[in-house]
């Protein structure tokens, strides 16, 4: 993704005779001839001889360089990890650091950082949702996924999240005909690729929809539950270099409660929908020089029961250019602007100065403008450096707010195969609910901005292009963080208390060592094996330091695939983490009065594939997360007996366990 190149070399045979010399290459001047001694024996004419044989010409090919502590997931990679379902979005769980808000809930603190400051993205559009439902399969059809990167740290381009961006990228536009397709228990998604005058345009378009409606009201469940999602992409090269399209996406989800009385209407619980227009304009300048321009129309919306609600209108006009300044420096800037008008209707009739979670969110108009540049650069053959800054202009309702962002990563090859790698920076956010949601951005307070400084640095191994061995320590710095999950305990009740707390503010630290080893899974046995020790800790305004409720000492994942031939693959993954922390919340102090025990988790997939043709494919595939229906301690009910003594209980959640037994084909 990024336009810097990493360290290869390959030998070219270029011509350098009379006509085919390069532009930049002088022709040799001729050397004299000398008489000869004796009549030349007859030959072809001057203008008829050969070109000198050509000299071999060493030319350097790099690579592109991403953020050194970025991970890339490819789908091609990820669709065999157990428990992921074929979507690269639900492995995110398998990079170190990385602790989700309980077993199987795909909402996750990054190096500490909470759900709610970390963005997501798809071809650079900010998605407000990634989850149906936040249990079930992302919103976005895996087809059309081409790779996931993540960026724990600073990422200038996206920006505007101070906690990390999760990035997915849309399979560029191919030649051939695509069609995939999957039926499920409870649902079934189709996605098909058509080129076409001569691969000049290219149509493509995914949906997915579930039927768990159905089968709720076919046992009789009083709940009612459904949910789809779409996307489409159509391009066109009007000219050579100049290409224009339109992405379109979004999703729907609807969670409500069938009354004992069946003349009475259904209650609804939740009802989410976001939608995605984006307009798009790619020219190539020249060899060097590529130009992008976007404009999106959203539309976000979250409903509850009595008509309650929120509502997001967006416009986002975006402008970016990649070029290649030298051989060995490149430059990749850009510039957006966001306007989003807020409609909120949370508050009760009766009592509409109350404060806490409806307080929260305000119907207003925000503005951000952000211009950002990223200078990524080669320093001879081992060095490699990207430099970056981004700037961000923020208008809420009456407080407006700047933010100057620099960052900078660097890698060093050692020897061939060994590299250290680091990255430092700085990130700033507006301030953020508890997880994503659509239409749920709380407005700019005037207590400004999250920030965060991230700091990483690793040794790095590659043997070959199958394995990828890193070990590395990070340590991230947090300034007037909205961490109403990890400060729960403060409220003394395991949540905040009235739901006033959604506001407050705090400073933390989070340090760790991260251990990762990985293989390609596509070979005949893959794997992915991570471990992080880490400390998460957070300090309100009374000087009191704590650590985070998310806190986990030790994390540990271990994914094995396997191909057994004949079409026959499986795999097993496993998760493990540590208890998180109980605390005895003190006027002066905050202390670890225990740990929580321990979670453990495997997650299985089997796969018979049997092909068709030279192209096409149908599998039966039978997944499970948490098949051994573990359950997670979250915390202790506490009561006092009759003699005056307290006795507490675990408090159990689970089991989280999500079956899934479908068929799969494509061509």
């Amino acid at each position: 993704m990024w336009p810097a190149r990493a360290l290869a070399t390959s030998t070219l045979w270029l011509l350098t005779g009379p006509g085919l010399a390069r532009a930049d290459e002088a022709p040799s001047p001729a050397e004299p001839a000398s008489a000869p001694s004796a009549p030349a024996p007859e030959g072809p004419k001057p203008s008829e001889a050969e070109p000198p044989a050509p000299e071999p010409v060493e030319v350097t090919i790099r690579e592109p360089v991403k953020p050194a502590d970025s991970t890339t997931l490819t789908r091609a990679e990820t669709r065999t990890i157990p428990g992921g379902f074929g979507d690269p979005f639900r492995v995110i769980e398998s990079i170190p650091s990385v602790v989700p808000l309980a077993s199987g809930v795909p909402y996750f603190y990054v190096r500490g950082a909470p759900p709610g400051n970390i963005g997501y993205f798809l071809d650079g559009i900010r998605v407000p949702l990634l989850f149906h439902l936040g249990l079930g399969p992302s919103v976005i059809h895996p087809a059309l996924i081409d790779r996931v990167d993540v960026s724990p740290g600073s990422n200038p381009e996206l920006g505007r999240y101070a906690g990390g961006v999760v990035a997915g990228t849309i399979t560029a536009p191919r030649e051939e005909l695509r069609v995939e397709g999957n039926l499920r228990a409870v649902d079934t998604g189709a996605f098909l690729e058509v080129p076409f005058d001569g691969g000049r345009g290219d149509v493509l378009a995914a949906g997915r929809f579930s039927y768990t409606a159905l089968l709720f009201s076919l046992i009789n469940s009083s709940t009612v539950l459904n949910y789809w999602d779409y996307a489409a992409r159509a391009s066109y090269e009007i000219s050579p270099g100049h290409r224009v399209g339109v992405l379109g996406f979004g999703a729907y989800d609807h969670l409500g409660e069938k009354p004992e009385d069946e003349d009475e209407p259904e209650k609804l619980l939740v009802d989410t929908m976001f939608h995605r227009l984006d307009v798009f304009y790619d020219v190539r300048v020249d060899a060097r020089t590529q130009l992008r321009y976007d404009v999106v129309l959203g539309w976000d919306e979250t409903g509850f029961d009595e008509e309650k609600g929120v509502v997001d209108r967006s416009l986002n006009v975006r402008g970016k250019l990649t070029s290649r300044l030298h051989d060995d420096l490149e430059v990749l800037a850009g510039i957006d602007l966001a306007v989003d008008d807020y409609e909120a209707d949370l508050a009760d009739e009766q009592d509409e100065d109350q404060g806490g979670f409806p307080s929260f969110f305000s119907s207003r108009l925000d503005l951000a403008m952000g211009l950002y540049a990223i200078f990524p650069m080669h320093l001879g053959d081992r060095l490699s450096l990207r430099p970056g800054l981004r700037a961000d202009v923020y208008a809420s309702g009456t407080e407006t707010e700047v933010a100057v962002d620099p960052s900078i990563s660097a890698r060093l090859e050692i020897v061939e195969g060994l590299a250290l790698v680091s990255a430092h920076g700085l990130a700033s956010q507006m301030p953020s609910f508890i997880v994503a949601g659509p239409g749920f951005r709380p407005g700019l307070d005037k207590r400004g901005l999250q920030r965060a400084f991230s700091s990483s640095l690793a040794l790095e191994w590659r043997p070959d292009a199958d394995w990828n061995l890193k070990v590395g320590g990070y340590r991230s710095t947090f300034f007037e963080l909205n961490d109403a999950l990890g400060t729960s305990a403060l409220g003394e009740e395991g949540f905040p208390e009235g739901f006033d707390d959604f506001d407050d503010r705090f400073d933390g630290t989070s340090t760790g060592l991260e251990i990762s080893v990985r293989r390609r899974l596509s070979r005949a046995v893959g794997a992915i094996l991570t471990y992080s020790l880490g400390r998460s800790e957070r300090s309100d305004r009374t000087g009191r330091t704590f650590p985070s409720g998310f806190d986990r000492t030790h994390v540990a994942t271990a994914a094995v695939t396997a191909d057994f031939t004949h079409g026959f693959k499986g795999g097993v993954r496993q998760l493990f983490y540590t208890g998180a922390p109980l605390l005895d919340v003190r006027e002066d102090e905050v202390l670890v009065r225990k740990r929580l025990p321990p979670f453990y988790r495997i997650d299985t997939r089997f796969e018979k594939r049997w092909t068709l043709g030279k192209t096409g494919f149908i599998s039966l595939v039978v997944e499970v997360l948490n098949t051994f229906l573990a359950q997670e301690v979250l915390g202790e009910d506490c009561v006092v007996d009759d003699a005056g003594r307290q006795r507490c209980s675990p408090s159990k959640l689970g089991p989280v366990t999500i079956p899934s037994l479908g068929l799969e084909g494509g061509y």
